[in-house]
């Protein structure tokens, strides 16, 4: 924590102490980023920060594809999910952007009864399907969820805009059109994030459950898949929050033609492109 504080007050400062190496410089620079938020500067909660997508994910993940059999179950697992993705949106969301407690309720609750509503109907459905069908179906209520989770605490940012800026993070106006672009990213990269090991991992468990070992300890099922999990989301998280620059760009031929000709009035054409804090 003194560490963190730290680091905040030497980058809001402008100082770096006396001695300190370009490898130390950017590993502060690292944990700094890890802790903190782009936008607004303040300390970021433990639980919402990316950094702590694998440990937490890795549990709700192996669990949700070891108890995904019964009804009770895959609500229980769903609703725990939903709510550790609604804090880990609010935490990376767009922060220049402010989001009420109504919007954020309305948003939590759309998107758990959005899990719920596929994962139980799908569960339902693949009754009678091959064993492994079934096993796919907290992936499928995973992505319909983030499909709605994500734009919904983020919908401030839809009905009014995101703040834009130039190359020297001079403030140019809000955009619709930047947000839609932002937020299609993240959901397409917390997917991807959770894809490999919830369709992989399944196919992996159904084969190993054939083998008699596997049969004779099934006590050990559930930690094993948090295990295996938490090996894919050791590689994925990096990679899917690397799929798309944090820092977006936007041509201001496709901005909004308010926006840009506001800008255009202002700047002339020595604004090519607009950037924005897309999330995480």
């Amino acid at each position: 924590m003194l560490q963190d504080v730290a680091l905040s007050v030497t980058r809001r400062a402008g100082l770096v102490p006396p001695g300190t190496s370009q490898e130390q410089l950017f590993y502060a620079k690292k944990l700094y980023d890890s802790a903190f938020h782009p936008d607004s500067g303040e300390k970021m909660n433990l639980i919402g920060r990316m950094s702590f997508q694998v440990p937490g994910g890795m549990a709700i993940t192996g669990f949700m594809l070891q108890f995904y059999r019964t009804v009770p179950a895959v609500v229980f697992w769903q609703w725990v999910n939903q709510s550790f993705n609604a804090l880990v949106n609010y935490t990376n969301r767009n922060a220049a952007s402010p989001i009420s407690l109504t919007q954020i309720g309305v948003a939590y609750i759309t998107a758990t009864s959005t899990a719920l509503a596929t994962a139980v109907g799908l569960n339902l459905y693949t009754k009678r399907a091959p064993p492994l069908v079934a096993r796919w179906v907290p992936f499928a209520a995973v992505a319909a969820a983030n499909c709605v989770n994500i734009p919904m605490m983020r919908q401030q940012e839809l009905i009014n805009g995101i703040m834009v800026t130039d190359e020297k993070d001079c403030e140019l106006g809000h955009s619709r059109v930047a947000a839609v672009k932002g937020i299609t990213q993240v959901v397409v990269s917390r997917i991807a994030m959770a894809a490999p090991g919830m369709v992989l991992l399944p196919i992996l468990m159904e084969r190993l459950e054939k083998f008699p070992f596997m049969k004779r300890i099934q006590v050990l099922h559930a930690p094993l898949q948090v295990m295996l999990a938490g090996g894919f989301l050791l590689f994925m998280v990096p990679v899917a929050c690397s799929l798309f620059p944090q820092r977006c760009s936007v041509a201001l031929s496709s901005l909004e033609p308010e926006l840009r000709a506001s800008i255009q009035a202002k700047h002339g054409d020595c604004v090519p492109y607009v950037y924005f804090n897309k999330g995480l």
